[in-house]
This record gives structure tokens, C-alpha cells and sequence, in this order.
């Protein structure tokens, strides 16, 4: 199968590539359109927009316990792996009850917070059904094994994981709805959730001749662990705060009712952000290489790379803003369909994405890593110092126009630093279609 050319890289090596991931990355976007079916459009006609949202306010605020419990031990694990393979058993061992104990510490945390956001206005969605979804954190703890796969360079192994329970879960919703099960059984298929991928974690890494019988705590690296990880963990909080701080708000102003239409506009929006990341990840190799060898062609690679997020950004966000009414009633209930002029603001924030998604590979092949947890930081901020005012005064639409504000001053905050201004000028040549035009006009 052959794959479009990107401007200032190597086709062969992206043909490659693509021959390695591309069928794994077709059935993980299989998978997704099949839970997205089931999850949202066909959940969504079952349920109220009530009760749908409800059903997604536990995981809107589980999220980012699930990111303070994981700790930031997966991609330091996988180093610590790569650098010693024969430490296997003691850093998996020590990592999972590491990420144990601090799942389970969160239960009083979440319990606080409950309280603290019911201090606005009493919530809709009952704590039993958050502290059920809650208990996810400590599941999670299990996938620690999704590290050892990455060591061993195996991430399609995980990717067999990933899909299939994604495919299982969404099949099981789809027997709840045609039994007409009540919310409840909804709500224990979130958990279901993390335990069956954690079970699909477990099955894989005992069929590759391994026992997490073997596994050891070692309370002396605990301390080395945490030193090291720490930064990734509040990164990791950082980036869920500026993602999902919006959808934990809107209860607080207004009704649960509300975040049910708000969630299905999010994720049409949301559903295209794997495609900056798989881009990305298959070009960082040939800018690195080209950093160390040529800087010229270095900053040309980058400049391509930022026109193409612009037009497929683009091209995306004028489809699905301008589809947005039409897309609503073909998919959802009238109910629903207030959700449409949200999404047609909110696909807007994908430009911004898919350009931060670009501009952070530029940071990390610099080494700019507090300037990258900086600036997201930042964005989470005006997130939700602009939720505080806009969702109030205009609703749902007013916390899409919060995103759609968040993400750009997150993304275009590099120009206000001396030594990153250059990229931020070369994303405004590719958002303003300046460097497009030019390349189109010098043929």
C-alpha cells in the first residue's frame, strides 16, 4: 500500500514505516469508530441526555486521579528497562505496587473532591457512582506492563490489547442497551473497562513466558523511582487538567443534562487527534537525524510539518463545523441536538492540536521539557479561569469557546520566549497559509 509523500521527508523510509504500523493503526482506528458507534451514538439514543451525562461525569473527574496515580512511572520504567533488562522483575514489581497503593490513595482524594465541587451547586451524578469508577485507579496499576512491551520495542503487541478491548467493551454495551439495562450496569462497565484491559495486560505478558509471580518490591529504588518520574507525573496532571477540566466545570454551572450534549460534540471534535500523534511519531526519527546533520533542512522538515497539521487541521474543522447540524441528526436525537453549533467551535481547538502536537516534538528534540510542561500548565490555567466566566454567561458553547481559547495560548506561547519565538513565527506562516502559498506560487 502506498502512502501520500510528505514534503522534506524521506518516502522510503515513511513507506516503511507505514508497512510496520499502518495495519495496526488501521485497526485501532476500526476499533475507535466501533466504540464511538456504540458509546456514543448508540448509548446516546438509549439514554437521556440526563443520564448520559451523569454516565460521564465519574470519568471526567477519575481522569485525572488515574494521571496523579500512574505516577509518571511508564515511560521512566521503560528507559529504566531498556537499561537494565535484568532489573525486569524488581522495577515491574516495585512500579505496580508503587502505582497500587497510590490508586487506592486516591479514593479519599476523589471523595474530597466531590465534596468540594458540590460546594457550587449540589451535583447530579450520585459519589457511590464516581467512587465506583474511581476504583479504576488502582486497577490501572496493572498496566505497568505496557512499559516491558515498549522496552522490548513489542507496542503492537499492546496495540492487539488495546483493540480487542475496545471491541469487547463496546459489544458489551451494546448487550446492556438491548437488554435496557438501568445506568448502574453503565456505570460498573467503566471499571469493567480498566480491569479487562488490565486482564489483557496480564494474559499477554504471561503468554510471552513471563509470571508477575516473579515480581519484587524493592523499597530502596522507590525513592529513585519517584525522583526521576515525578515530573512526567505532574505533566501528565498538567495535560488532563488543559484536556478534561472543561467537562468537570460544566456540572458545577450547570446540568448534568448539559454535559451529556457537551460530551458528544467533544468527542466528534476529539476523535481526530490520533492522526498528529501517528504523524509525528513516524517523522521524529528524520528530524532528529536532520537536527544533528543539517540544521537548514532541519528547520525546513518542520515547516512542512506544520503546513500539513494546518491542512488537515483545517480541512477537518471546515467539514465537521460546517456538517455540524447535519452530522447531529443523522447521529443523535433531537435531544442531542443543541450539541451541533458546540462542535462547530470546538473542532476549531483541533488547529491548535494538531500544531502543538508538531511544535512539542520541535521541544523535545531541543531538550525544552519545562518549557513544554510550562506552557501546558499555562493553557490549563486560561482553561479554567475562562470556564469560571464564559460557562456561566453562555453555557456549553461558552466552554467550547474556553477550549478553542486555552489551546491557542498554550500553542502560540513559545513566540513569547526568545530562544522558541522562531517556531512560533513558522506556525503563524502555516496557520495564515503564508508558507503553503509560497511553496504553491515558487513551483
Amino acid at each position: 500500500m502506498r502512502i501520500p509523500s510528505i514534503p522534506g521527508f524521506d518516502q522510503q523510509a515513511l513507506e516503511k514505516y507505514f508497512k510496520n504500523t499502518g495495519w495496526l493503526l488501521i485497526a485501532r482506528v476500526g476499533s475507535m469508530v466501533v466504540k464511538f458507534l456504540i458509546n456514543s451514538v448508540l448509548l446516546s439514543r438509549y439514554l437521556s441526555t440526563e443520564q448520559f451525562g451523569i454516565l460521564n461525569y465519574p470519568m471526567a473527574i477519575v481522569t485525572f486521579t488515574m494521571a496523579i496515580a500512574a505516577l509518571g512511572l511508564d515511560g521512566f520504567i521503560t528507559r529504566e528497562l531498556l537499561n537494565h533488562p535484568e532489573r525486569k522483575n524488581t522495577l515491574l514489581g516495585t512500579a505496580f505496587w508503587m502505582r497500587l497503593t497510590a490508586g487506592i490513595l486516591t479514593l479519599p482524594l476523589v471523595y474530597v473532591v466531590y465534596l468540594l465541587l458540590s460546594l457550587a451547586k449540589p451535583l447530579e451524578t450520585p459519589l457511590t457512582y464516581v467512587l465506583i469508577v474511581a476504583c479504576s485507579s488502582a486497577v490501572q496499576s496493572v498496566n505497568i506492563v505496557d512499559s516491558f512491551f515498549q522496552s522490548r520495542v513489542q507496542g503492537k503487541n499492546i496495540m492487539y490489547v488495546q483493540v480487542s478491548g475496545n471491541i469487547i467493551s463496546a459489544l458489551i454495551k451494546l448487550v446492556f442497551i438491548v437488554l435496557k439495562l438501568s445506568l448502574i450496569w453503565f456505570i460498573w462497565s467503566l471499571l469493567f473497562d480498566t480491569a479487562l484491559l488490565a486482564l489483557g495486560y496480564l494474559v499477554l505478558y504471561k503468554r510471552n513466558g513471563n509470571s508477575i509471580s516473579e515480581w519484587r518490591y524493592d523499597k530502596r529504588i522507590t525513592g529513585y523511582l519517584l525522583k526521576h518520574s515525578w515530573p512526567l507525573a505532574f505533566s501528565a496532571i498538567l495535560v488532563t487538567i488543559y484536556m478534561k477540566i472543561d467537562q468537570v466545570m460544566i456540572p458545577m454551572f450547570t446540568k448534568a443534562s448539559e454535559l451529556g450534549v457537551y460530551v458528544n460534540a467533544a468527542a466528534l471534535s476529539e476523535n481526530w487527534y490520533f492522526i498528529p500523534v501517528a504523524i509525528v511519531s513516524s517523522v521524529f526519527p528524520a528530524l532528529i537525524h536532520a537536527r544533528k546533520t543539517d540544521p537548514e533542512r532541519y528547520h525546513k522538515r518542520l515547516q512542512n510539518m506544520y503546513d500539513l497539521m494546518i491542512v488537515l487541521s483545517v480541512g477537518i474543522a471546515l467539514v465537521m463545523s460546517l456538517g455540524s447540524n447535519l452530522i447531529f441528526h443523522l447521529l443523535y436525537k433531537p435531544a442531542y441536538w443543541p450539541g451541533a453549533p458546540v462542535l462547530s467551535v470546538h473542532v476549531w481547538a483541533g488547529v491548535f492540536v494538531f500544531l502543538g502536537s508538531a511544535s512539542g516534538q520541535y521541544l523535545i528534540a531541543e531538550g525544552y521539557f519545562k518549557l513544554s510542561m510550562l506552557r501546558t500548565g499555562i493553557g490549563a490555567v486560561v482553561n479554567i479561569v475562562l470556564n469560571i466566566f464564559l460557562i456561566p454567561a453562555y453555557g456549553i458553547i461558552g466552554a467550547a469557546y474556553a477550549t478553542l481559547i486555552a489551546y491557542g495560548v498554550a500553542t502560540f506561547f513559545i513566540i513569547l520566549i526568545p530562544k522558541t519565538r522562531q517556531q512560533g513565527v513558522m506556525m503563524l506562516r502555516s496557520l495564515f497559509l503564508i508558507s503553503l502559498f509560497q511553496k504553491l506560487t515558487n513551483r
